[in-house]
């Protein structure tokens, strides 16, 4: 039987988020506690709801990049085809990578050799054990590692248009290059950012992987609900 695995961070009021992003606002907006007088439903079976205030940026938890985020040229994430955030996956064990480490092509070649799976194609998940290490605190802002620009180059050359990463951005913070961003400007690729539980994925093998927007008019990404189906 096939197994599904989230790998979506838990959306919270004041959660951690990119050192240049605005944390989310999350609050409730009506309660069933003061819907009760709005007199719903019939006499012994009132008809109350909760509804609740969200604001947050389209960059904030476990979400993809559009390429207009990084190119103003670029198209937004309603206008980019829905295939793109799905497809046949691989995770990469690359837990030896330290916090503001490099993510090199030795990395990838050896981490693909682990893995079995000849990437050529396929979705890129690259499980640093970042996001167990660092998360809630704010080294979930400021350590993650960085993936390379040679290492982005080792995924486009075998057909990988789509790659994901623990924490807020696949350049490191201690820097502001943001060479992986343009790179992947130039390339016309993206990727991931804040994926979670990338460990359940280790040594599975090939996978099928979900991680579609929310179809926002001109987007520059989306928040994602993030998932692997095992079979």
């Amino acid at each position: 039987m096939s197994r599904v695995v989230d790998l979506s961070l838990l959306i919270e009021d004041n959660m951690p988020a990119h050192k240049l992003f605005q944390r989310p606002v999350i609050t409730t907006h009506m309660s069933h506690e003061n819907t009760r007088s709005l007199g719903l439903g019939v006499p012994g079976d009132a008809m109350t709801f909760q509804t609740n205030f969200i604001a947050m940026l389209d960059h904030v938890g476990t979400h993809v990049d559009a390429f207009r985020h990084v190119n103003p040229e670029g198209i937004p994430v309603d206008e980019m085809p829905l295939e793109m955030f799905m497809g046949k996956a691989v995770c990469f064990d690359l837990r030896h990578i330290p916090d503001l480490g490099d993510i090199t092509v030795a990395d990838m070649e050896q981490a693909e050799a682990q893995a079995g799976v000849k990437v050529d194609g396929h979705i890129v998940l690259l499980c640093t054990g970042f996001h167990q290490r660092t998360y809630p605190g704010l080294d979930s802002v400021w350590k993650n590692p960085l993936l390379t620009v040679e290492a982005t180059r080792w995924l486009h050359a075998r057909g990988s248009k789509m790659h994901g990463v623990e924490g807020p951005s696949t350049d490191k913070p201690s820097d502001n290059l943001f060479a992986q961003h343009r790179l992947c400007r130039d390339l016309g690729i993206s990727h991931w950012e804040w994926l979670v539980n990338l460990e359940a994925l280790i040594g599975k093998g090939e996978f099928q992987f979900f991680g579609a927007p929310l179809k926002f008019k001109g987007g520059s990404g989306s928040p994602v609900r993030a998932f692997a189906i095992l079979n």
